[in-house]
């Protein structure tokens, strides 16, 4: 992606958290640490099952009273309904903001642009009433843009950006092992520490008490971390179920088919060495993992 382009997110959705008990609702319940929001930082973080499995992702942002929630839209209504569960006698209001919103990627080096022209330091900052933030899972991805989509085109102007499709931005972030598309398809698939998520930043251990907490302590201190989600780069498209094959032996799954692909891949039994960097085979054609966190 290049310094003065712009991909709009059309399939992002957002939700809104208000409220006097906001704070302490979210820090009960998300794998990260709801401290670290401010105006001048955002996280990445995540919601699992009580055994530790992964449910939904999303990034956080401080908004004027309370917070919002930056997440696939095919999951909005359920992340709703399930923050509606914990509810209970909460004083927070849960909204759907999806319509009034869009998300914008912008590089790293327009959003250090904009840093030095606004003399700010910070990963999150306020540009024209809009919150601007870096990708907290990792830096090449970027900046988000969090706006209305009127404030956004005039931003996009003033800035002189060119809007440019997403697929540069797919792309980029499946090489980094980053699944941003079908993220559904993961739903309790897999663990939390399994899907990256200490890597991407979206567990704070040394935080209190979140739903899965206990299980996923226990895999990090026990060390029995044994399948790890990983990009597979290959020529033919796959989908979701397919089994990975090195020397005749399933060494993984395929979680999100298409184009680019994303496969639970063993770390033991046979040993990651021993098929790391070599060519398996899916439906009996050549793929390859792209070994991003091993």
């Amino acid at each position: 992606m290049e310094k003065d382009q712009i991909i709009l997110l059309e399939d992002r959705g957002l939700i809104s958290i208000t409220g006097d008990d906001a704070k302490n609702f979210l820090q009960n319940i998300i794998t990260n640490d709801i401290e670290k929001v401010n105006k001048s930082c955002s996280i990445f973080s995540a919601l699992f099952t009580p055994q530790g499995k992964y449910l939904f992702e999303f990034f956080l942002i401080q908004s004027k009273d309370g917070y919002l929630l930056d997440c696939d839209n095919k999951a909005t209504n359920e992340i709703i309904s399930y923050l509606t569960k914990y509810k209970l006698r909460s004083k927070i209001e849960i909204k759907d903001k999806s319509n009034e919103y869009i998300i914008g990627i912008i590089s790293l080096e327009k959003f250090n642009e904009i840093q030095k022209n606004e003399n700010k330091q910070t990963d999150t900052m306020e540009y024209r009433n809009s919150p601007i933030f870096i990708d907290s899972r990792n830096k090449k991805l970027g900046a988000r843009i969090l706006s209305t989509l009127e404030k956004l085109h005039l931003s996009i102007k003033k800035l002189g950006l060119k809007i440019i499709e997403p697929e540069i931005y797919f792309k980029d972030a499946h090489a980094l092992g980053v699944p941003v598309k079908d993220v559904e398809s993961l739903k309790e698939q897999l663990f939390g520490l399994e899907a990256n998520f200490e890597e991407l930043k979206a567990i704070d251990f040394k935080k209190g008490c979140y739903i899965g907490q206990e299980n996923t302590a226990r895999m990090k201190l026990k060390n029995k971390l044994r399948r790890r989600l990983l990009p597979i780069k290959t020529q033919d498209s796959v989908k979701t179920g397919d089994e990975l094959k090195f020397n005749n032996t399933t060494v993984g799954k395929i979680l999100i088919g298409g184009p680019m692909p994303f496969a639970l891949v063993k770390l033991f039994d046979p040993d990651f060495t021993e098929f790391n960097n070599k060519e398996i085979l899916i439906n009996n054609k050549k793929a390859k993992l792209i070994n991003v966190f091993v």
